[in-house]
């Protein structure tokens, strides 16, 4: 094709560009990465047999405001790192600080708590299966935060499988919360961290090969 043919084609061609098409892409990909971890929990595991019962404990909110926030914060550097060039500045800052509230919650509970109560406070009943389980429900959303990122021409591979990971995990332990029956603040901050940190691992190990573009 000449170089003639191919302004003109350009010029005549074109439509319209749609409003904010990284918003929509992001809307789109993990939208369906989070329905699907849903129906999944849903199919799977099902809501916890006593949860309109337990929305009524201040507890239940904070485990929700954790994973809920933790979540949102693990979306900022997705969002960065998906662009080329994009500062990293503020991404340990935003997402340090639901951990460190989850954690200094947790250190409260065990030094306030009975000495032979703190082995249950940390382990519950389910410390065994709940990471793993977490990491089972973040599949769909990796899946989804890998194909919106990689359309948005990420350079740094490594960190940004790493990021679409730790999204993907903070979704995963936001959607098994509604499952999840222990309500202790040093279960939830160890274990869903560590349920967490799976689909981080994976996705810095893999970023490089299914990110590149």
């Amino acid at each position: 094709m000449r170089t003639d043919d191919l302004v003109t084609m350009l010029a005549t061609g074109a439509g319209a560009v749609p409003p904010h098409p990284v918003a929509r892409r992001y809307v789109i990909g993990l939208g369906a990465g989070t329905l699907g971890a849903a129906v999944l929990m849903a199919m799977l595991l099902g809501p916890r047999p006593d949860l309109a019962a337990a929305i009524a404990l201040p507890m239940f909110w904070v485990k929700t405001g954790f994973v809920v926030s933790f979540a949102a914060a693990s979306l900022f550097p997705v969002w960065r790192l998906s662009r080329p060039g994009a500062s990293l500045a503020w991404v340990s800052s935003v997402l340090g600080a639901p951990v460190i509230a989850i954690w200094l919650l947790a250190a409260v509970v065990l030094i306030r708590s009975d000495a032979t109560q703190r082995e249950v406070l940390f382990f519950g009943s389910s410390w065994n299966a709940c990471p793993f389980l977490i990491a089972f429900l973040s599949a769909p959303v990796f899946v989804a935060a890998v194909w919106t990122m990689k359309g948005l021409a990420p350079t740094r591979l490594r960190l940004a499988g790493g990021a679409a990971g730790l999204l993907s995990g903070a979704v995963g332990a936001m959607v098994y919360s509604v499952h999840c029956t222990e309500m202790a603040a040093p279960f939830i901050a160890f274990w869903y961290m560590a349920g967490m940190l799976i689909p981080t691992a994976v996705g810095a190990l893999l970023g490089p090969r299914l990110l590149r573009w």
